[in-house]
């Protein structure tokens, strides 16, 4: 039985002379956190980007769950959070997710209720999410992330803006998930989130990645 969901090979990304991604081969398994860190700028955005389908790869071949992710084709049951949140401020953090959450009709109102709960926030709360601190966006990115039970979740500094019991609660959230056979990718900056949560760690480094041993 194949184990792997995500595969990619000898990915490569250039603008103009600078490569960005260099030659990437690496897969992930099922039901593993992988902790990915490097420098500002060292292409870690960058391959979650491509993982994605939101850039054009120069060269090379990503699969998710085998199916070859072409540029611009976002893979199935994926959950990210990639640079900061994106809703529309006028509404409540609830609005935002039913609307986002009526394009593919996976999950009920009860649904976006119970993970708007989950990750701290209040689903009756009609303050628009202009009003929100940036912890509360925060929070609800993850919740957008996790509402439709994403078998990957690729996260991006998830727990920017977060106090010590937020940070705490999303971390024990993620290792729920990761037992519940789901395959997180997290990149952060913080040593704590990478080293107690994370099952395998690689380093990315001038487009470069390795696993760190």
């Amino acid at each position: 039985m194949n184990n792997t969901l995500v595969k990619i090979t000898n990915v490569s990304k250039k603008i103009g002379d600078h490569k960005i991604l260099d030659d990437i081969t690496v897969s992930f398994n099922k039901g593993h956190i992988y902790g990915i860190v490097g420098k500002n700028g060292s292409g870690k955005t960058m391959l979650f980007k491509a993982i994605c389908g939101l850039i054009n790869i120069t060269s090379g071949e990503i699969r998710v769950s085998n199916k070859l992710i072409a540029n611009g084709e976002f893979p199935e049951d994926t959950g990210i959070i990639i640079e900061n949140p994106g809703f529309l401020p006028q509404y409540s953090g609830y609005k935002n997710l039913e609307i986002l959450a009526s394009i593919r009709n996976k999950i009920t109102k009860e649904d976006i209720s119970d993970i708007i709960k989950k990750v701290g926030l209040d689903p009756n709360d009609n303050k628009p999410v202009k009003k929100y601190s940036l912890g509360m966006k925060q929070r609800l990115g993850i919740a957008q992330s996790l509402m439709e039970n994403p078998k990957l979740l690729i996260l991006d500094e998830p727990m920017n803006g977060l106090d010590e019991s937020g940070v705490e609660n999303i971390r024990n959230m993620l290792i729920e998930l990761k037992n519940s056979s789901i395959t997180i990718l997290l990149a952060s900056h913080n040593k704590e989130d990478i080293y107690q949560l994370c099952d395998y760690i690689y380093i990315m480094d001038n487009g470069k990645l390795s696993l760190k041993i």
